[in-house]
């Protein structure tokens, strides 16, 4: 019986974590998108093909993007795991 409660609990920790990392990035998209159009007077570039946006352009939003979502999954995914082991630790009296 403690093996499946232990395994409820892993699955409910992963599916918290999941959900707030989902959570965190698409916050930080969001950011990120109003930074860009704020920085550049444009909406970021969606379309890699698109003829009317410079290479340049284009890499600029895929690193800034990609740097920035990564390491909010990074982080959230820290911050959940540690969450979750402090949670399954007993209180110390």
């Amino acid at each position: 019986m403690a093996k499946t409660a232990k395994k409820s609990g892993d699955q409910k920790g992963a599916l918290m974590g999941a959900l707030a990392t989902t959570a965190a990035v698409w916050v930080v998209r969001k950011a990120i998108t109003a930074a860009w159009t704020r920085a550049t007077g444009k909406v970021p570039p969606t379309d890699p093909s698109d003829p009317k946006v410079s290479v340049i352009e284009t890499l600029g939003w895929a690193v800034i993007a990609g740097a920035s979502i990564e390491a909010t999954r990074l982080f959230a995914a820290r911050v959940t795991s540690r969450r979750a082991r402090t949670a399954g630790e007993p209180a110390e009296s």
